[in-house]
């Protein structure tokens, strides 16, 4: 079966542009192995400058010092930043986010205006803003939390938008049913429809918190002590700029990949929670006096053997309508453990004596309905539902 997962937006390429884009990958990857030997090249002899592939000038971008000394403290004021921002982010949008939806006039236009506002003004200008007002005021670590309250502000109005946004994808009868229960607008909002909205956006907040990581490297211009700035410092100590910042940019990458894994990992794991396992629904018995199906009789049984009635499809499935014939359904019901004579061993009974396993079996003046029960004798009970009201099988009903 072809795999129609990667053609949801465009048709699967055939042959001939399989063919095509397996050249043009391998003609790419050649292309940019040519640039980085290039690059190495260049970085290797210089114009006017030493070796940048020396050894000398990697042994203190990668020794011990190195790491306890910048990178390791530098990668934890990131992380504080990060962490505080992103709880002030998520708090942050679910305020605006709800304001935007509340039925207050008053309210939604004033939470429309912030989260505008957060979302147009750059995270960098925020951030010195913010940083000089703190500095003036005196407050301790203005550095701090002038990044932290910048990215609370804009990744707050991201949030708010992921809110609002959640909010609207929704069915439109969960509110109507809510409102048909007495609950008003804003109770359908706050108890109903936002705690979906949440649960639905939680993988879209969690790349969000890529973008928070990545933009606290903008704090290293009004002199936060973050990881990019730590790793400038050691730069600057051993001449060795371009080295540290690889280090730098390998551990950001690092961090970067694991919480995109998280937000692939937690989709699947709110999908395992939240999803009801796919039950068969049961198969809508026989009806007993349908004399075109030769497996109502085991139906019937079926029904009888179940507490709950329904039937698990065990072996009338395999033979259905005027195509059946006794010998398949014999040799079926003895696969099942329905009867305990071989059919081939009937047969043989049959061929060698002249007479018919059973007395009636191959009678013609019997209908179909009874050449079942001859063969498979009467299943129904008195008081038994199924069969009620019929004198014999094809017999007309008592009323």
């Amino acid at each position: 079966m072809a795999d129609t997962a990667n053609s949801v937006l465009f048709d699967a390429p055939g042959p001939k542009g399989r063919r095509t884009i397996r050249i043009i990958n391998w003609v790419a990857g050649f292309l940019f192995a040519v640039v980085l030997v290039l690059i190495l090249m260049r970085l290797h002899n210089p114009p006017d400058g030493e070796n940048q592939l020396s050894w000398e000038l990697w042994k203190p971008a990668v020794e011990r010092e190195a790491w306890t000394d910048f990178y390791l403290p530098g990668l934890w004021m990131t992380i504080k930043a990060t962490v505080l921002a992103v709880v002030g982010a998520v708090a942050f949008g679910l305020v605006f986010g709800v304001g935007r939806l509340l039925p207050n006039p008053l309210l939604r236009g004033i939470s429309a205006v912030i989260v505008e506002f957060c979302r147009a003004v750059p995270v960098l200008l925020l951030m010195i803003f913010f940083w000089r007002w703190f500095a003036f005021a005196g407050l301790p670590s203005p550095s701090y939390w002038a990044v932290v309250l910048a990215l609370v502000l804009y990744n707050g109005s991201v949030v708010a938008e992921l809110v609002r946004s959640g909010v609207g994808n929704l069915p439109g009868g969960q509110r109507e049913a809510s409102l048909a229960l007495g609950l008003t607008e804003t109770q359908s909002l706050m108890e109903i429809e936002v705690p979906q909205a949440v649960y639905a956006m939680l993988p879209a907040a969690v790349t969000q918190l890529v973008v928070v990581l990545k933009d606290t490297a903008l704090g290293s211009i009004i002199m936060y002590t973050d990881l990019l700035q730590e790793s400038r410092r050691l730069g600057s100590m051993y001449f060795n700029i371009l080295q540290t910042l690889v280090m730098a940019a390998v551990i950001y990458f690092i961090a970067c990949w694991l919480l995109s894994r998280l937000a692939e990992w937690l989709p699947e794991r709110m999908q395992q929670r939240t999803a009801a396992p796919a039950e068969p629904e049961p198969v809508a018995p026989i009806a007993a006096g349908d004399a075109s199906n030769v497996n109502q009789i085991a139906v019937a049984k079926e029904v009888e053997e179940l507490p709950l009635g329904g039937t698990p499809r065990k072996y009338h499935v395999h033979h259905r309508g005027t195509n059946a014939s006794i010998r398949n359904w014999r040799r079926t019901k003895y696969e099942q453990g329905y009867d305990v004579a071989h059919p081939e061993a009937e047969d043989k009974k049959e061929r060698d004596t002249g007479k018919p396993a059973s007395p009636k079996a191959n009678n013609p003046k019997l209908s179909s309905n009874e050449h079942e029960q001859a063969d498979h004798g009467t299943v129904f009970k008195h008081g038994n539902d199924i069969g009620k009201g019929h004198v014999q099988f094809g017999g007309k009903p008592k009323i």
